[in-house]
């Protein structure tokens, strides 16, 4: 059974850090890519960034870019987010995806995400 579990949230003041770990099971984790997103209720979940299965190479929204590091350690099967220079704005609920192949499907599976809170 496919899982990722997010960890590593909590409340940290504007300007400080925190790193968010995902562990992932159930499927070969070092041949997929894995991505983040967040979401503020009432909101659209937003894409926060994305690593390659190897962690060769990164991408990130604007406005996170230079602040957030996404990284990867497949010996672990983990995938972190590592989030420096907070702001209020960057509060929501953190969450890993990874879409994998099941058969001849794709599908894309979720964490129940991690709640980041940045007090002003």
């Amino acid at each position: 059974q496919v899982q990722l579990v997010e960890s590593g949230g909590g409340l940290v003041q504007a300007g400080g850090s925190v790193k968010l770990s995902c562990v992932a099971s159930g499927f070969t984790f070092s041949t997929y890519g894995m991505g983040w997103f967040r979401q503020v209720p009432g909101k659209e979940r937003q894409f926060v960034g994305h690593i390659t299965f190897n962690g060769g190479s990164t991408y990130y929204i604007k406005s996170v870019r230079g602040r957030f590091t996404i990284s990867r350690d497949n010996a672990k099967n983990t995938a972190y987010l590592q989030m420096n220079n907070l702001q209020p704005n960057d509060t929501a609920v953190y969450l890993c995806v990874v879409p994998y192949t099941s058969g001849t499907l794709t599908k894309v599976k979720w964490g129940q995400g991690t709640q980041v809170t940045v007090s002003s």
